[in-house]
């Protein structure tokens, strides 16, 4: 694996940034706004079947890359030595902050696809409720774990 990474070592490099990249900006477009365009939809019924709508295109869009973060990161780990080396600890909060997001991603979606169900079903109030907390809480973490998990990858990196 090590010999992988050593031949490819830029390009590995580059998709996992573009992987946290995309994943993350992702997160902050559509919470910091889209979110704010929805609130301009009056009708509560449409602002709800269209922020239901954005949520399931950008987890289309941010699951290849958390696959593509996860193999990369495991080719970095491998190639760089980063479990035998002094920045063991580091690399190992970076994988649990990751994982920790890739947790409440799966969490996110689950909520959705109930909310998607309940408002086609004619329950609003459920359907908010499963939505809101996506916006509100869910997403917001996943923001401050994957800047500080960039962060950690960025000061790793530039010590290495």
């Amino acid at each position: 694996m090590q010999d992988i990474f050593l031949e490819y070592k830029t390009l590995i490099v580059f998709l996992h940034v573009i992987s946290a990249v995309v994943w993350v900006g992702g997160m902050i477009a559509m919470r910091y706004a889209a979110h704010y365009s929805f609130l301009e939809i009056e009708s509560p019924q449409k602002r709800l079947e269209r922020i239901v709508h954005a949520l399931k295109r950008l987890f289309y869009i941010v699951i290849p890359f958390v696959v593509t973060l996860l193999v990369t990161a495991i080719f970095m780990i491998k190639g760089y030595s980063l479990s035998q080396s002094d920045f063991s600890a580091l690399s190992h909060a970076k994988e649990g902050i990751w994982s920790i997001m890739f947790i409440n991603l799966i969490v996110m979606i689950l909520r959705r696809n109930r909310g998607e169900k309940m408002l086609n079903d004619g329950n609003m109030l459920g359907a908010k409720n499963q939505i809101e907390f996506i916006g509100k809480f869910m997403v917001p973490l996943n923001i401050i774990l994957g800047i500080t998990a960039i962060f950690l990858g960025t000061y790793i990196s530039s010590s290495i």
